[in-house]
């Protein structure tokens, strides 16, 4: 059996700049439905490319069907997590969950300091946690409710949201990333997370600037009259009550103390679901619709198929049933068809070499420590859009760049920086990757529609780069444990 040689840079760009051909032709073609199956197939034909390119390089078909299975398998525990928060989004209509956060927001939100006070409580929820998914399929669910009350933009609000939970996701020590990045790179936890104060304090600053900013300049389409009418609606229809927050606070509770997310979350979907029938027994039995029934298998059928197809609404008022009508497994199923399609393009191209080819040429191009952030920085944005994974932006290129950094001489501490400055926050802003189809899928916002008011996600790596060419902060071997400018 001869040996498959390995892939040339043409070879490596042709499948990638297939892939970036198709998806400009496919927003363009279908626009905000490209991901609801047609950016699906362009990445299962730009897997063929990439799989044809690697079957003429001498690689076997069934290495290759191999390598996607293990891709995809990568995933499984972030599929269950999507199929989980499906049906606690679900539930927590149904229970009361959501409506009375909304309700309550709209009693205390000031609509012009929503967007930065929307980010603010992401933050320190996700700090707390460690949990950009969790912040964004809970505390983000609600927080869309009461932007779209107030009249406000909803993917102005989703970017908060975004910007907020990726703060906690990067900065906490409980979050997989954060401990992910300093052992790829060979340093470790604490100091990895005192470096990176220096980049993610004036990025968060700029995004909260701005968020007041465009706060003030906003002007909220619902009028006093009709914020009264909503929360006279809810408050009719369900039964508003702190007891109805109990899901939120033990999820929370449970992030907390470093349980795994799965059964956190599908824990939350089953108590929601619990107090529904507690809470809210008229709001169930007329959605199971079964009155053949008993009271008891009413409900039970009403908060099933809130599990598997969430809730919708029919309060009569069109803005609060559009608003409450959500969730479910089978919402998610679309979201992970995308996930599936895209591991697939990345898994082949990772199993070719290309990935790493194309890194390689990267490297050589990278002269001075500026071009060298830089490079690092462009590598895992690629890395998140071709591989549509967050963990291999980060994997790769700490492997890939660690020895490089080792022979300039410069303290690996910066090099986890700089993979989470660029790795872990520009994975939201990719529809197919992992993390932005869970955002648009949780939030009910595109991805493209959120991107360009995700404004910590944007700004840290722009940062990043600014030093990497100023030489702030960047330390080296021989330095100080005080970071200098060079």
């Amino acid at each position: 059996m001869r040996e498959a040689k390995p892939a040339n840079l043409l070879d490596s760009l042709i499948p990638v700049v297939s892939l970036i051909s198709m998806l400009a032709l496919s927003v363009y073609v279908f626009g905000a439905d490209s991901s609801s199956g047609p950016n699906q197939i362009v990445l299962t034909l730009g897997a063929a490319i990439a799989a044809i390119i690697a079957v003429k390089n001498g690689h076997r078909w069934a290495d290759i069907l191999e390598a996607i299975v293990s891709g995809i398998s990568t995933a499984m525990a972030a599929i269950l997590i999507l199929l989980s928060v499906g049906a606690l989004i679900g539930t927590w209509l149904m229970s009361g969950t959501v409506p009375s956060l909304i309700y309550y927001g709209l009693e205390l939100m000031n609509p012009q300091l929503f967007y930065a006070a929307a980010c603010v409580i992401c933050c320190i929820a996700s700090l707390a946690i460690g949990s950009s998914w969790t912040v964004a399929g809970t505390l983000g669910v609600a927080l869309i409710g009461v932007a779209l009350g107030l009249g406000l933009s909803a993917p102005i609000a989703a970017g908060a949201i975004v910007s907020g939970a990726y703060f906690g996701d990067k900065m906490s020590p409980l979050s997989d990333t954060t401990n992910l990045a300093p052992a790829v790179a060979g340093t470790d936890l604490f100091t990895h997370i005192r470096h990176m104060v220096w980049t993610t304090t004036p990025s968060i600053t700029l995004a909260l600037v701005l968020f007041v900013i465009i706060g003030l300049a906003a002007e909220p389409t619902a009028d006093d009259v009709a914020l009264a009418s909503l929360r006279d609606t809810l408050d009719l229809v369900f039964n508003i009550t702190p007891l109805a927050l109990i899901p939120l606070a033990v999820v929370f509770y449970m992030a907390y103390k470093k349980m795994p997310p799965l059964p956190t979350i599908l824990l939350g979907a089953l108590l929601g679901g619990v107090l529904a029938m507690l809470l809210q027994p008229d709001v169930v039995l007329a959605y199971a619709n079964s009155p053949s029934l008993s009271v008891g298998l009413a409900m039970t059928k009403g908060v099933w198929m809130s599990l598997y197809d969430g809730y919708v609404a029919s309060t009569g008022v069109v803005t609060v049933d559009d608003l409450l009508s959500a969730g479910g497994m089978s919402s998610m199923l679309t979201t992970i068809w995308l996930v599936i399609t895209a591991l697939s393009f990345g898994a082949v191209l990772e199993h070719a070499g290309m990935l790493q080819r194309l890194i390689a040429s990267a490297v050589k191009s990278a002269k001075s420590t500026g071009a060298l952030v830089t490079t690092v920085v462009l590598s895992c944005i690629g890395i998140n859009i071709v591989a549509a994974d967050q963990y291999i932006s980060i994997v790769l290129p700490g492997k890939m760049y660690r020895a490089e950094f080792a022979r300039r001489g410069i303290e690996p501490k910066n090099l986890s920086r700089i993979l989470e400055d660029s790795g872990t926050l520009t994975s939201p802003l990719v529809p197919w990757n992992t993390c932005g189809a869970y955002m648009a899928a949780a939030l009910g916002v595109p991805t493209i529609a959120y991107l360009p008011f995700a404004f910590f996600n944007l700004i840290n790596p722009l940062v990043s780069i600014i030093y990497g060419f100023t030489g702030f902060t960047i330390t080296r071997v021989t330095d100080d444990a005080v970071p200098t400018t060079r």
